[in-house]
Formats: C-alpha cells, structure tokens, sequence
C-alpha cells in the first residue's frame, strides 16, 4: 500500500465532510482546524500527513511529545509544524510542556492553570490554553464541571502569563445523539462564559473521528483527528 497516497485520499474525504458539517453549521470549512493527533505513529507518517496538508499537530503524552519533536529535527520541512497538547497533564510535567506547544488543549482543574503559570512566568511567555470540561459528567473523564468552570473562568482569565482561548471536551462514545449534546452543552457554556466575563473565547475543540461532523455542527472551531487520518483499516465516519 502507497501510505502517503492513504494519507492523501482520505484527507479529501474529511474535508469534503467537514465543509458538508461546516455548512450545515452556518460556516465555511475554513472556520475549522483540523488537528492530526499522532500518538499511535511515527515521524513519518507525521511527514507525509504534513506533506498532505496538515499543519497542526498533537500528542497527549509529554514524553512522546518530546520524543516526535526530536525525531522531527531529521526532517527540515516539518521545522514549521505546529504542536499542540491534548492528554492529561500532570503539574510535574508542565515543565516538558510549555514553552514547546502551541496550545494546550486539556487544562483540566485550575491548580494545572496555576502550574502553568508559574512555568510560563519563568519563562517569560504567555501560554494560550483551553479549559477541558467534563460537560456530560463522566466519571471516567477529567476536567472541570460545568459548575467548576463557571466558578474558575475569571481565576484563570485572570492570571498574566495564560490566555484563555476557549473550552474543549470530549464526548461519551458509541451514543450520537449524547454526542451531540455534549457539543451543544459546550458551545452554550462558551457563551455563558464570555457573557459572563467578557473574555472572547473563540475555540472550541470537541469532535474526534467518530464523531467530528456533529462537533461542527454544534460549533467545534477545532476537530482532533487520529484513528480516521492515520489508519488505513478504520471506516471512514
């Protein structure tokens, strides 16, 4: 099998149902960013979904993080990649994380902000992150409830060196129309938030590869993308 024309052809079809999604959402297709979460492959196919198009990248592990990042520096057309944080992120490990993605998708509590924080102060950056809430109360699942991320949101808003972009979740599996409303529930917190304090928060990353044509429906700014971009045996949803 030609991997890299896989990776091609089934680019195409994604984007031919996000723009379908993105339509039925009011939206052009470009209102969306595609991330390629790359946790289950290596530095090539990394490459030659660069080399398809995809610009945006993430890992939920900062060790693997790092591990890609440096296995990338053998390949010059991916020193403009972007990296992004997606898994669940211990404080003892926001030393590996900032400073070394872009955005960090799963900031789960606000001692993890405040973590955060310390590091990028340090560092003398500004830290763009997202606030994961666990919208359909999951036990299974991390980040703040709903009630914790009205509680929280100025706290965070509020600390110098983090900007605050937007909410993210993830939502239950193999149940469409709970799907659905989780995204629904996300977008309609967004709003309350930015109501409430007056922070425009653009992004909402929610909407994985079983699931993303319903995200964009409901308002995702940002589909996270693994199994449907890199396996060739998934069916594409």
């Amino acid at each position: 099998m030609d991997y890299a024309a896989f990776i091609r052809e089934r680019r195409a079809e994604i984007l031919e149902r996000v723009a379908d999604a993105a339509k039925a959402s009011g939206r052009s297709a470009d209102a969306v960013t595609l991330v390629a979460v790359s946790k289950t492959v290596g530095i090539e196919e990394v490459a030659d979904a660069y080399a398809a198009g995809y610009a945006v990248f993430a890992e939920n592990r900062p060790q693997e993080l790092k591990r890609k990042q440096q296995a990338a520096l053998a390949y010059p057309e991916l020193a403009s990649v972007r990296w992004d944080m997606i898994g669940h992120l211990q404080t003892n490990k926001v030393k590996d994380v900032v400073g070394a993605v872009e955005l960090i998708h799963s900031v789960d509590s606000l001692r993890l902000a405040e973590a955060i924080e310390r590091r990028a102060e340090r560092l003398g950056i500004t830290v763009p992150i997202l606030m994961e809430v666990n919208v359909a109360g999951e036990e299974s699942k991390s980040g703040f409830s709903p009630e914790d991320a009205r509680l929280h949101a100025e706290q965070v808003i509020e600390l110098a060196h983090v900007s605050l972009k937007g909410l993210m979740c993830m939502a239950p599996a193999h149940d469409a129309a709970a799907a659905r409303r989780a995204f629904s529930d996300l977008r309609e917190l967004r709003d309350l938030l930015a109501r409430d304090t007056g922070c425009q928060l653009d992004e909402l990353s929610c909407g994985m590869s079983d699931d993303y044509a319903l995200a964009i429906e409901e308002g995702s700014t940002m589909i996270r993308l693994g199994r449907t971009v890199f396996d060739p045996a998934y069916a594409l949803q």
